[in-house]
């Protein structure tokens, strides 16, 4: 009789197992089911989107220079002499006039003297040839000399006139040597160091001195051939005043508590030719240098703020990701949902990049949540506001930047996740 219960308690003991395993094989096989139900009705991601149309873009260009002073000036030796003595210190400011130099005067000073006395000696010839002239012209009037003797006499004038014209030229060239004895600043500016020393001989043409205006100062660059043509257009379409505006920037002149050294000036001068070997437009800026801080020989950086790209596709930065196969946006088709477009990139600006290939006029392109977009996705779309949203980092569960989001980004939002697991544990126990 026991074997038999027992056969009869084991029995049912394993048809009861068989029952709860083929229900908890239900219960999971709902659970799944519900869960695919809850992914399948996902609600849409709200997101920005803009329609993509062709507009013109501002573009901030930068281009290294070098400053020059296109009116530096080298101060000459212009006569032979000892050099006696010289009145700037080297490295000042000199005005022009001031007297830079004094080379020996005496020899110059006695040529002159000597110069003086030939115009007097030519003076006294011309007077004796004016008289005699017109003494032949009465004795030829009263038929006492001939025509040959009065002819004979106006010629010894002319002669002698000439004469005292050739005597004044040399004493004009005397002083003119003279003059070259005292060397003056032709030009305002810092006076570099003395290439001869005091009782040296100068024998022109000998370089004394450079003198180096300092404001203002001009910066020589090369543009490439598309920004030349850029410029060229806005200059047509509005007020150069806006296509020429230049800023000047020394690298290296930055601290901790100080932007780097800037200058605010204009273009003013564009090449008229391309230089076939770079493809690159000579171009040149003027700057007001008033602290005269920087100088001539500087390379610095140079800045357009204002060049135009005229008819163009641009969407945020934000937008455009890294594909598989390269830059990518992700644009809405005719339901709603998001499909990538893989496009070609152009320059960036600002906030904003432009597109050459890739979209078409009336695409719509999703501009903000693009870490929590997937293809596939169906989007709320919300109007674009203009303005170009902060980069998300995605490392937390929820992307979401509004303050009373669930979760979070990145290391803090992992942190908020932690906590409120953690809060839940201690609430079961």
């Amino acid at each position: 009789m026991r074997p038999n219960l027992m056969n009869c308690t084991l029995g049912f003991g394993g048809a009861l197992l068989l029952s709860l395993a083929l229900v908890g094989c239900g219960g999971d096989d709902q659970q799944s089911a519900q869960q695919g139900g809850n992914q399948q009705q996902k609600p849409p991601t709200k997101a920005e989107v803009m329609e993509v149309e062709a507009h013109d873009v501002s573009l901030s260009k930068e281009y290294p220079a070098q400053i020059r002073s296109n009116r530096e000036v080298t101060v000459m030796g212009r006569v032979e002499g000892i050099l006696e003595a010289r009145h700037y210190r080297e490295g000042s400011m000199v005005e022009k006039g001031d007297e830079l130099f004094t080379i020996e005067q005496a020899p110059y000073e006695a040529t002159v003297k000597q110069r003086q006395a030939d115009v007097q000696s030519a003076k006294a010839e011309v007077y004796r040839a004016q008289r005699d002239a017109e003494r032949y012209q009465r004795l030829y009037n009263q038929n006492s000399i001939s025509q040959q003797q009065r002819d004979q006499a106006q010629a010894d004038l002319r002669t002698a006139q000439a004469a005292q014209a050739q005597a004044q030229a040399a004493l004009d060239s005397a002083q003119i040597d003279l003059s070259y004895t005292e060397v003056n600043a032709p030009v305002s500016g810092m006076i570099s160091l003395s290439e001869v020393n005091v009782g040296n001989l100068v024998q022109p043409p000998q370089e004394l001195a450079t003198i180096t205006p300092l404001n203002p100062i001009e910066v020589r660059f090369s543009l490439p051939a598309d920004d030349a043509f850029s410029l060229r257009q806005q200059r047509q379409k509005e007020d150069e005043g806006v296509a020429d505006t230049a800023i000047l920037t020394a690298p290296g002149t930055e601290s901790a508590s100080r932007d780097a050294l800037q200058l605010r000036g204009k273009l003013d001068f564009l090449g008229s030719r391309v230089d076939e070997s770079t493809s690159t437009v000579q171009a040149e800026a003027a700057f007001q240098n008033e602290d005269q801080l920087f100088l001539p020989g500087q390379f610095v950086r140079v800045t357009l703020p204002n060049v135009m790209r005229y008819d163009v596709y641009a969407v945020p930065s934000i937008a455009v990701t890294e594909g598989l196969k390269g830059p990518q946006v992700f644009v809405l088709d005719d339901e709603g949902k998001t499909e990538t477009r893989f496009v070609s990139l152009g320059e960036i600006a600002g906030d904003w990049q432009i597109i050459t290939e890739g979209l078409n006029p009336g695409d719509r392109v999703v501009v903000s949540g693009i870490g929590s977009i997937s293809p596939g996705d169906q989007i709320d779309a919300q109007p674009f506001t203009g303005k170009v949203p902060k980069p998300q980092n995605n490392a937390g569960e929820n992307p979401s930047q509004e303050p009373d989001a669930q979760g979070g980004e990145g290391v803090a939002g992992a942190q908020r996740d932690a906590q409120k697991a953690n809060g839940g544990q201690n609430g079961a126990n």
